[in-house]
């Protein structure tokens, strides 16, 4: 994708391929915004993903506190069924789901991407229970002797402690997001709330013909936050994990 982004669209189909053509075309990625508004694009991402990232993570840590540290009546019960809806793949709810979300209005819009968020992620809820029970008993006591109450505990001193794994779900619920083309497909239709991957798939539409070189060109640059994600939390994420 890297070597293509710099080739003219006869280097990138020669055969046998090479690494680099006669010489740097830096004009594809000069070309990029006037081909599509790739900004607004991209801005359209930033803003979903950081939503859905702040959503998911708070309420992914809250619960997880919960099934953690505290004792209710049928709480395992109900950990075990929020842990089953990870066996429903997303395509057998995918048309009943849209159907929810259209008769209530939310068709070409960003809420049914970013509320279901609110409610967490399964996945993210069993990793943080299991991080918070590794978390030795005597440090919530000894708040709850100075008078911390469970809110000012979890505040306090859970997350400063779950700060590795938080960053690590945190950077999977981002990547899950950005590069979340099917979700965005079925409920995004005017194209200028186009996030980036709808409108690198529509690319082609959009400039009437498949112009190889400014396309590998805008698909590096919509990896760059992802990459600079992982090279900033890599260090996190081996702890988290």
């Amino acid at each position: 994708m890297l070597s293509s982004s710099f080739k003219t669209l006869g280097e990138v189909f020669v055969f046998p391929p090479t690494l680099f053509g006669e010489r740097l075309v830096w004009e594809n990625y000069t070309q990029i915004s006037s081909r599509f508004d790739y900004f607004a694009y991209f801005l359209n991402s930033i803003k979903v993903s950081a939503w859905v990232v702040f959503f998911q993570v708070f309420t992914s840590a809250t619960a997880g506190y919960v099934f953690a540290k505290m004792n209710f009546r049928g709480r395992d019960k109900i950990f075990t069924l929020y842990l089953a809806t990870m066996m429903i793949p997303y395509e057998v709810t995918m048309i009943p789901t849209f159907m929810v979300w259209s008769g209530l209005g939310f068709s070409d819009s960003y809420v049914p991407l970013i509320l279901p968020a609110f409610c967490g992620s399964a996945s993210f809820i069993f990793f943080l229970r299991m991080y918070f029970e590794t978390v030795p008993r005597d440090y919530e006591e000894a708040a709850w002797i100075d008078g911390a109450k469970n809110l000012k505990v979890f505040r306090m001193i859970f997350v400063p402690l779950a700060k590795p794994a938080l960053i690590t779900i945190s950077l999977w619920s981002f990547m899950g997001t950005w590069n979340d083309l099917l979700g965005q497909l079925i409920y995004i239709d005017s194209q200028p709330k186009y996030t980036i991957q709808l409108a690198l798939a529509s690319f082609s539409s959009m400039t009437g013909e498949t112009l190889w070189g400014p396309l590998m060109a805008a698909s590096f640059m919509a990896l760059i936050p992802v990459i600079a994600l992982l090279l900033y939390a890599q260090k996190y994420f081996m702890e988290g994990v």
